[in-house]
């Protein structure tokens, strides 16, 4: 009978990964553990304390520090692999899941099911002919080589293709390879992941290749496995059902989705909302029950499609994310910054990104030209943005992987941040008081086109008083407004007292506050 050894990577919720562990663990499979370098290291002790006296459970020699679109993610799933192929002999399956998948089928099912065909489950196609890359770039992925993350360093990712392409650095895929894609969710049988280890160990070039692609989650695997496996013992699908909203997100299910997922042709899914306390209690003990029949109807794609086409009613199925009742989720943290003097305020988040190392953007409901990752087309106006702000708001959680985001926003923008405040999530605002001289004040309404360089001396005299109210007004219905978590900094304090709120505003250490708060030339106009 088939015993699973499931490879979990994961980098957040240690309670949430423990019971992961002793769910799938309890009815005699395996689980070894990636916990992201990059995590807090008390979580993973807490992890590591809990599950070490397990003997189903193993963890990876080291931990890499894993980025989105990085090598780092295989190079993690690699070392977890190895390690359950050494831990646990009688693995027959190895299945890879993420800390946000739960099982939809019993265990009993699952086994049965991998016992029927002595095959692979991987989504694997061809990498150039087929459409399976909706967005964004394609054979650069492989053509050039990468060495910084789009996310984090998009400037340096994007030139350092342009001087590749400029100095006829472009290379080739290794000759012998097809080059495949597809979902990174895959089930392999254990002589086939033993070949593949193999295969990384004597294709030194092959591996050089794949260390500097973008994204090669997506490519590693599928093309490895459909270089070693014969055609006929391969079937090309996942295992983990997924599905994608419009704008190119994993779809996130909730506690009213149980009969939706458990009739789906598939043994796991992802992502189950952090909330949905219910549905991961009623799909654990699914796991671990016996007898169980499935009636597998497998609508799940069509009957999102016509729900999220026509809208919903009531809390069916969990509400679209980017309604006003939706939530950017209880476990997060939004920061606003909102101040009139945009300038100020974006100096002050571009020292907030240099020395936290928080995501942080600039004006994005203000400015189109706001720097933003291609989200699927929701960034593309400001009137998207707006009209879909919490779905933006969540899309760019995900998109850094963060439970922490910092934004500018105009103080005019009250009812924008009245509506983030109504949301389940952790919301702060941080209001910068500025001094408005005259020159300022006439510049302003220049650049809002209420003057222009040519307008007469005596009409801007007669504008000064109305654009100062104005301005003035903004920041009494802030206050008025009645905003918890409201802090402030001053341009006429001194840096030692604008860092106190600074601290308390970012949860950071006064130390690193201070260093923000003592930004040079912060004020100047």
């Amino acid at each position: 009978m088939a015993r699973i050894a499931y490879i979990l990577l994961c980098h957040k919720d240690p309670e949430g990964i423990i019971a992961q562990a002793q769910r799938l663990t309890a009815v005699g499979d395996f689980v070894a553990i990636h916990f992201d370098g990059r995590a807090k290291p008390s979580d993973f002790d807490k992890i590591r304390s809990v599950l070490t006296a397990n003997p189903n459970v193993t963890f990876t020699k080291r931990r890499a520090k894993c980025g989105w679109g990085e090598w780092s993610l295989v190079e993690a799933t690699l070392m977890a692999v190895e390690a359950a192929v050494e831990a646990f002999p009688r693995a027959t399956h190895f299945y890879m899941l993420s800390g946000d998948c739960m099982p939809i089928k019993s265990a009993e099912f699952a086994h049965k099911f991998l016992d029927r065909e002595e095959v692979d489950y991987i989504e694997s196609v061809d990498f150039f002919n087929s459409d399976w890359i909706k967005t964004g770039i394609k054979e650069e992925r492989l053509i050039y080589r990468h060495y910084f993350n789009e996310r984090t360093h998009k400037a340096l990712f994007y030139a350092s293709m342009k001087w590749q392409d400029k100095l006829g650095l472009t290379r080739h895929v290794p000759a012998d390879i097809a080059m495949q894609i597809g979902s990174q969710w895959w089930c392999l049988r254990r002589r086939t992941v033993e070949s593949v280890l193999e295969f990384t160990k004597k294709r030194r070039d092959v591996m050089r290749f794949f260390r500097t692609t973008w994204i090669p989650d997506e490519t590693f695997f599928q093309t490895i496995v459909r270089h070693l496996v014969p055609e006929a013992e391969l079937r090309t699908r996942t295992l983990t059902f997924l599905m994608f909203t419009d704008y190119g997100m994993p779809v996130t299910f909730y506690n009213d989705n149980y009969d939706l997922l458990i009739s789906q042709d598939y043994l796991f899914a992802r992502k189950i909302s952090p909330d949905a306390a219910d549905l991961k209690d009623r799909l654990g003990k699914l796991y671990a029950a016996k007898g169980v029949r499935f009636a597998i109807s497998n609508e799940g794609r069509s009957l999102f499609k016509f729900i999220s086409g026509r809208g919903r009613v009531g809390r069916r199925f969990a509400p679209r994310f980017w309604e006003t009742e939706s939530s950017l989720g209880r476990h997060r943290t939004l920061m606003m910054v909102t101040c009139k003097k945009w300038h100020v305020a974006k100096r002050l988040v571009e020292r907030v990104r240099q020395v936290t190392n928080l995501p942080a953007l600039d004006y994005l409901f203000n400015e189109a030209s706001t720097p933003l990752p291609d989200l699927g087309g929701i960034q593309s106006t400001l009137e998207k943005r707006t009209r879909h702000r919490r779905a933006l708001m969540r899309v760019l959680f995900d998109y850094w992987q963060t439970d922490q985001l910092v934004i500018c926003i105009d103080p005019a923008n009250v009812d924008l941040m009245q509506d983030f405040y109504n949301d389940k999530a952790k919301v702060r605002l941080l209001e910068i008081e500025c001094d408005f001289t005259d020159d300022y004040l006439i510049g302003h309404a220049i650049r809002v086109g209420l003057a222009s360089d040519s307008t007469p001396k005596d009409t801007i005299e007669r504008l000064l008083p109305t654009i100062r109210y104005d301005v003035k007004f903004e920041g009494d219905r802030i206050r008025d407004a009645g905003f918890p978590n409201l802090l402030r900094v001053r341009q006429s304090a001194s840096i030692d007292e604008n860092t106190v709120p600074l601290a308390e505003f970012l949860d950071i250490s006064p130390e690193k506050a201070r260093e923000i708060a003592a930004t040079e030339y912060l004020f100047v106009d």
